[in-house]
């Protein structure tokens, strides 16, 4: 008897811990479980659609429920359009609204088929300014029909898509002294990572050039020049990343995800670094009165290291003194890769 009960305890906790959430199975282009809609409100927004759907083949469904429960918006969506199968097999041409009441959030979920069309600014730009204000207003049945409206436009007339899409991009510019705020301010950044490298560099310089002249042993140049090249890591980084962000404020989009594409560059960066630093090298030898190259892998000068090093192992350039250095409906076996938006209210 005692044994049945703990095998009863154990299935009931097995089953408790491997349930699957369970998502609504969508058998209507408007599911309403949130209760939201009059019956003639819904029945007026599934003809829309349905019409839709017929002439176009692309599926455009709302689904209204009370709450989400433990999930985000974006999972939750996620998992029914998926497992709804919406849009066309091969087209992936289906679209989700979700629109969750007590949670107070709503999402557009595109398929891919659709993503090149309702872009995620383009459908976060319905959210925002189409649906949110009248949700505000309590106004729910507005919100929706108004975005459904717009959405069906925008994929029967390619006109009026891409004027939305150039009000979108007029919103996103910026005035001239914005740009010219921005760029100071990433330049700042810019100027404190080149005087990190600067700093770091010339030591690492004068590190190889011990070496290259004996009076650094090779054992103990190794680990001084690994110390101090994380500096010069550190200041190349400091640098490269407003560079990037400015990239990307100026249109450079394309470029970045070329280089992004193939990293073959970054071989070649690393061949120019190593032989422009090679060359500085051979120059600084030949400044300082041409000594002869020649290695000790054990032995260090003790006044070369002395005169030349300060304690925290920097070199100041050129000085010689130390420094510091996140009807019925079914999907048609279309998917969706989480293009979309979501807003709340």
């Amino acid at each position: 008897m005692l044994r049945a009960k703990i095998f009863g305890i154990l299935l009931f906790i097995w089953s408790f811990c491997t349930a699957q959430e369970e998502y609504p199975k969508l058998t209507e282009i408007v599911t309403d479980n949130a209760q939201i809609f009059t019956e003639s409100q819904l029945i007026g927004l599934r003809a829309k659609l349905y019409e839709f759907e017929s002439e176009t083949t692309n599926q455009l469904v709302i689904l209204t429920i009370n709450e989400l429960g433990n999930e985000t918006i974006e999972q939750y969506v996620f998992e029914v359009f998926n497992q709804n199968r919406l849009g066309q097999e091969g087209k992936d041409n289906g679209i989700l609204i979700l629109f969750s009441k007590l949670d107070r959030e709503v999402r557009i979920e595109v398929g891919y088929g659709l993503e090149p069309y309702i872009t995620d600014a383009v459908a976060s730009r319905i959210i925002r300014n189409t649906m949110i204000p009248k949700f505000k207003e309590e106004d729910y049945f507005s919100g929706l029909d108004l975005a459904t409206d717009q959405i069906i436009e925008f994929l029967l007339n390619p006109e009026a898509l891409e004027e939305f899409k150039e009000e979108i991009e007029s919103e996103a510019e910026m005035s001239w002294w914005m740009y010219g705020v921005i760029g100071l301010f990433l330049m700042i950044f810019v100027a404190a990572g080149g005087f990190v490298f600067y700093k770091g560099y010339s030591t690492f310089l004068e590190i190889l050039r011990g070496m290259f002249i004996g009076k650094l042993a090779v054992v103990r140049g190794v680990f001084m020049a690994i110390f101090m090249g994380m500096p010069v890591i550190f200041g190349l980084v400091f640098m490269g990343m407003p560079l990037f962000f400015m990239a990307l404020l100026f249109g450079l989009e394309d470029v970045m995800n070329k280089l992004a594409e193939d990293f073959t560059w970054v071989i070649w960066a690393v061949v120019l670094f190593a032989c422009v630093t090679l060359l500085l090298v051979i120059i600084k030898i030949k400044r300082k009165g041409g000594e002869d190259i020649k290695l000790s892998f054990f032995k260090s000068d003790k006044d070369y290291i002395s005169k030349t090093f300060s304690s925290s192992g920097t070199h100041s350039f050129g000085s010689g003194s130390g420094g510091s250095s996140s009807s019925s409906f079914s999907g048609g076996g279309g998917s969706s890769g989480g293009g979309g938006a979501s807003g709340s209210w």
